[in-house]
């Protein structure tokens, strides 16, 4: 097996990355932060006639008929920029949801905490919330992240989301995963502008190691969000075929997406504290995007499967693992 993107993925992660770059910059990000605009309506319809919402909705559905490899490699691109909004939960309504695959509509869900707690992001943003009759009424509380607006519902529990939560969990590890690439990138540009003593302070072991460390827990994390995505894939494509069986592979795929989720996580923060290290004094000011990225990835860790469900979730899989498949 050739573990590489084909050529059509590697010009589908490039447009992507093309389109944010001239959509959504860096100074389109300070804007939304000064500003307080967390979801630009009219970028989400250029998302939307892009097929970023349909990429895996069916052709014979309006959609464009692709699969989770190529839809991480999306998201990623999103990670990198940090691009926000409730991308996720948007995409997985795409079909379901009246307008979430065309980017007319603003999807949320209750995604925040182990299984779904009363927190919801982008609420009063958001024209619907996936698996709900409605909108909610609720509380807004402080969000770490200035981009990630938060509110705590007051009326009735949550909305089931148990269907959506491995294709969520992988998603929002993606946008991790290109996170943790960007504050790499970031972090190694500063390396080699800022001098000190007379040379770039890259050339100092202390933050070569830093880098060097930043390389392999984002390399690692994207190969096991890629390596999650092709298994999920083809157990999709499989679903059906084979009954025997089916327990054991869902339980895979699961605990694939749940090491993936707890890499990318780790990668996305520790990361960005390392860039904020690289970057010294200036790392903590408003003016660099470093603590933009820390603060994302903090939020995101908690959403979908946090570390604690993925850590029960991979424990679990090995458990059945090692006793030949029988449950514990």
């Amino acid at each position: 097996m050739d573990f590489q993107p084909t050529r059509d993925q590697r010009d589908l992660r490039a447009g992507v990355r093309e389109l944010l770059a001239g959509r959504y910059g860096r100074d389109a990000l300070r804007a939304a932060v000064d500003g307080g605009s967390a979801v630009d309506r009219e970028l989400w319809r250029e998302l939307g006639a892009a097929g970023f919402f349909a990429l895996r909705l069916p052709e014979a559905e309006g959609g464009v008929g692709l699969g989770l490899p190529e839809a991480v490699l999306v998201f990623e691109e999103a990670g990198r920029a940090l691009l926000p909004g409730p991308l996720v939960a948007t995409h997985l309504a795409a079909g379901a949801v009246p307008g979430a695959a065309a980017g007319t509509a603003v999807v949320t869900a209750f995604d925040l905490g182990e299984r779904g707690g009363p927190l919801v992001s982008y609420l009063a943003e958001a024209d619907a919330v996936l698996g709900a009759a409605g909108l909610p009424p609720g509380e807004p509380v402080r969000s770490a992240d200035p981009l990630t607006p938060l509110h705590r519902v007051t009326g009735g529990g949550p909305a089931d989301v148990s269907a959506y939560r491995d294709a969520g969990a992988l998603l929002t590890a993606a946008l991790q995963v290109g996170s943790a690439l960007r504050t790499l990138e970031m972090a190694v540009r500063y390396a080699g502008e800022r001098e000190q003593f007379g040379q770039p302070i890259g050339a100092f072991q202390a933050v070569k190691h830093l880098c060097a460390g930043m390389l392999v827990r984002a390399e690692v994390a994207r190969t096991a969000v890629y390596a999650a995505a092709v298994t999920a894939q083809a157990a999709d494509a499989a679903d059906g075929q084979a009954a025997d069986g089916e327990a054991a592979e869902a339980a895979e795929v699961a605990g694939e997406i749940a090491a993936a989720k707890l890499l990318a996580d780790e990668a996305a923060v520790r990361n960005a504290r390392d860039c904020l290290q690289v970057h010294g004094g200036m790392g903590f000011t408003w003016e660099a995007d470093v603590h933009l990225h820390l603060k994302r990835a903090w939020v995101r860790a908690e959403q979908w499967v946090t570390a604690a469900e993925a850590e029960e979730a991979l424990a679990a899989e090995l458990s059945r693992t090692a006793t030949g498949g029988e449950a514990r």
